[in-house]
């Protein structure tokens, strides 16, 4: 069965009602992402297929509170169910998803969407969690009072949606059938009359235990206090960065190992020439130099997902507006942020959720200054050459808390940015916070695990694509032309990347980089990490794989200064080294004017903070 001819359901709900859990479930494997059609809001797509073989493919909505879109993201399901998006058609099956344990708040959009006239299915999703919190759902008289079929499922159980698999599986034998409009949609979707429908159907379907503190009330007393609630993000985010270097040591052995062992079998293999130059020095030396910093990813993206799915995050979101609200942030903006740790792109991307554009123009300013995983590589370097490793108080690890300094920095830096630009719309109020608290919940292994599965897959495939590709196009322009006849110099300085570094080099030789620190922070324009691999080519190592790494690290241990370490490691703090984020600004901005003006700061302000840092430590040091 084609895809055009496929039965299409739409999976439409709240945001953190276990939505995207449920179609990671239904759809296993079977599954891509991709934009919609001429709009920049993620869309991902995947084939379903039920007990009794009939296929459908399954598109997950973003998610909303209304089909009266404050957002970009909310205005593209609302578009995508009432079939005006262009390119996209109206689905067949509207599968609303629903937090068993919120029904007050979930209804609305359901009642919004049944006023579409489309054939629905409702899901009461977590209802094992709603059946814990001793709430009684009637959901026969929810199925006649709605006019439509009713299903209980957990998304994050492996077998939890087996009776909406059946359900789906009755509803494409039988064929699909609307429930009866409510007369007038403009009058069925009018707020007030909404509020009383849900009353109404609430009284009628649910009985619920007296109000009584909860394990999340008690909870929510530490993490969301004033005082605490900060002590307790702040432990959170020391205990993560300290965790990128202790737990990601071995693994990290492992693939040093590795590419060790299959560079010197290349090498001893095959005859010297270029092209076992180009194999040892350029690809494996290349793509083992940033291969190796893989685990430490993974162990900064699974403290993000564990945050994520223990439902922690809109709470730190909640926690942070006050701060954030004070330099001209909303407490939205925080989820953008944080989302750029792991890059800055889907972190502009999430600033569709903002409404306001004030608000998400000041988060797309900033977001670039938030730690990246891709500077990530370049930290560890300079931090193990010149770092010492030891403990701090018997608990810390220097290294650690240099690493977190780098991070508070780029925090810090935001917030400054952010202060000063929104001084200038002074009189422009920041639009409130409205979120909902999810109930605390076990992630999910699964869901975890499959996450972590999609980071690694996504980072080796650019580790086998873009990076790899610099990594020959450096070593070509390193190695070639041959140095004259009778050249003293580095073989490396008569070649045509040796002369581009020369030709730069006194523009940034205030900040203490020589010409092979400038050639390396070329290719770093396209991706950041490759800037370790690069410094590897650029020195001429002979070792291969992640011995790049070490013995690029001793290298600069003994040939550069504090000062010149320091200065590149804030260099990397501020500087608009990646073409991939200048062009997430251009799609979510709308032009390359506002990336021109991101790039432009930017480049300004490493400049002054990397100069500034180098003449303060030559000053420190008294040379």
């Amino acid at each position: 069965m084609s895809e055009a001819s496929a039965v299409r359901l739409a999976l439409l709900g709240n945001p953190n009602c276990g939505k995207t859990a449920l179609f990671n479930l239904l759809t296993g494997a079977r599954q891509k992402v991709a934009n919609y059609a001429g709009v920049t809001v993620e869309r991902k797509q995947g084939w379903l297929e039920t007990p009794e073989g009939r296929r459908a493919v399954v598109l997950d909505l973003p998610g909303t509170y209304s089909l009266e879109p404050l957002s970009q993201d909310e205005s593209v399901t609302r578009d995508v169910v009432t079939g005006q998006l262009p390119g996209e058609a109206r689905p067949d099956l509207l599968v609303c998803v629903v937090d068993a344990t919120r029904l007050q708040l979930n209804l609305r959009l359901v009642l919004e969407a049944r006023a579409m006239g489309l054939p629905m299915v409702l899901v009461l999703n977590m209802f094992d969690v709603a059946q814990a919190q001793g709430l009684r759902i009637d959901t026969a008289r929810l199925s006649q009072e709605l006019g439509m079929p009713v299903v209980t499922a957990v998304g994050v159980q492996r077998d939890g949606a087996q009776a909406l698999l059946r359900q789906l599986d009755a509803s494409l034998a039988s064929g699909l059938a609307a429930p009866l409009p409510p007369g007038d949609l403009a009058q069925a979707t009018e707020p007030e009359q909404l509020n009383q429908r849900v009353r109404t159907l609430l009284q009628a379907v649910l009985q619920a235990p007296p109000r009584r503190w909860t394990a999340d009330d008690r909870i929510d007393r530490w993490a969301l206090h004033p005082v605490w609630g900060y002590v307790l993000l702040t432990a959170l985010l020391l205990l993560m960065f300290q965790a990128v270097f202790a737990w990601a040591a071995w693994p990290m052995d492992l693939i040093e190992a590795g590419m060790g062992w299959l560079g010197e079998q290349v090498g001893a293999r095959m005859a010297d020439g270029p092209l076992r130059s180009l194999l040892v020095d350029g690809v494996i030396a290349g793509v083992g130099g940033v291969l190796v910093f893989l685990p430490q990813i993974l162990v900064l993206f699974l403290f993000i997902f564990l945050l994520e799915d223990s439902g922690y995050l809109p709470r730190a979101a909640f926690l942070m507006d006050r701060m954030m609200g004070s330099v001209g942030l909303s407490g939205r903006s925080f989820i953008p942020l944080l989302s750029s740790f792991a890059c800055a792109v889907p972190g502009i991307m999430a600033t569709r959720t903002i409404s306001h554009w004030r608000d998400r123009w000041l988060t797309i300013l900033v977001a670039p200054l938030m730690t990246c995983s891709a500077r990530l590589p370049v930290y560890a370097l300079l931090i193990g050459a010149f770092v010492p490793q030891r403990s701090v108080a018997g608990v810390f690890n220097l290294q650690g808390l240099v690493l977190f300094g780098l991070y508070v920095l780029g925090i810090v830096s935001a917030m400054a940015v952010a202060f000063i630009v929104s001084r200038r719309g002074a009189g422009k109020l920041s639009t409130p916070l409205l979120m909902e608290l999810p109930a605390y919940r076990l992630p999910s292994a699964r869901n975890i695990a499959r996450g972590l599965w999609e980071r690694a897959a996504i980072f080796v495939k650019r580790v086998g694509g873009i990076i790899l590709a610099l990594m020959v196009l450096l070593w070509f322009l390193s190695s070639y032309p041959a140095p004259p006849e009778g050249f003293t110099g580095s073989p490396i300085e008569a070649s045509f990347a040796g002369r581009i570094g020369l030709w730069m080099a006194p523009l940034f030789a205030p900040l203490g980089f020589d010409w092979r620190i400038v050639v390396a922070l070329i290719p770093a324009m396209a991706a950041r990490e490759v800037v370790v691999a690069a410094l590897g080519t650029v020195y001429a190592l002979s070792a291969t794989g992640d011995q790049v790494a070490d013995a690029l690290g001793g290298m600069i241990g003994s040939q550069w200064s504090l000062a010149t370490a320091l200065s590149l490691l804030i260099w990397f703090v501020y500087a608009p080294q990646c073409v991939a984020t200048l062009a997430a600004v251009r799609r979510e901005a709308g032009g390359w004017r506002h990336s021109a003006i991101v790039a432009a700061y930017l480049f300004i302000l490493a400049y002054a903070a990397s100069w500034l840092t180098y003449r303060l430590v030559l000053a420190w040091s008294g040379t």
